[in-house]
């Protein structure tokens, strides 16, 4: 018989290694729901280079333009989100950190200093902030290997076909309120 040790631990804080573990990532997952139980949990994949960890509690990750604006939504109205990374390569693992959120917008008292950490992009909507109060480490046991194959160039593409005065209008449509109808905190023109 083979004896497997489940690995799990919790911190109050994010460790140095687990921070390395964070920076190697190519993609990370974004969860927040309303306070209502009948509203729509969100769970978002990310990618590019656009999380940082800010200091052991703090982290922030430039938000690009979507068809939705869920996680916004969310944190403004209760501030609850949740980050997960997970190894694909290497020592399986998985990372969450949990904490309370809120979205920075251009013209924010914190944009300059929070924008200075990101290669910002035509399409960067908002930096979402996040104070974390948790993180938990997990086995990761099931989740299989994959190979990195590069960044999408779909995002740039279109971001380029439409140019700034299109992104705002497509803002205004479509990420000024959850599909909940709670909403954003983005400011048209923002």
């Amino acid at each position: 018989m083979i004896s497997i040790k489940i690995m799990g631990k919790f911190y109050n804080e994010i460790p140095e290694q687990q921070k390395a573990f964070i920076e190697k990532q190519k993609m990370f997952f974004v969860a927040s729901a309303p306070l209502s139980a009948d509203g729509h949990v969100n769970l978002s994949p990310k990618g590019m280079d656009c999380f940082r960890v800010l200091s052991p509690n703090r982290v922030a990750y430039m938000d690009i333009i979507g068809s939705g604006n869920e996680t916004s939504a969310h944190i403004l109205e209760n501030g609850r989100i949740t980050f997960m990374f997970c190894a694909y390569d290497g020592p399986p693992m998985i990372l969450r950190l949990y904490g309370k959120g809120y979205s920075v917008i251009p013209g924010d008292e914190e944009w300059e200093a929070l924008a200075q950490n990101f290669n910002l992009v035509m399409s960067t909507r908002q930096i979402i902030v996040a104070d974390i109060d948790m993180v938990q480490t997990s086995c990761g046991y099931v989740v299989p290997y994959y190979q990195y194959g590069g960044e999408r160039d779909t995002m740039p593409k279109w971001v380029a076909s439409k140019g700034a005065e299109a992104l705002e209008t497509y803002k205004a449509e479509k990420n000024m309120q959850s599909i909940d109808g709670l909403p954003t905190g983005l400011v048209k023109g923002s």
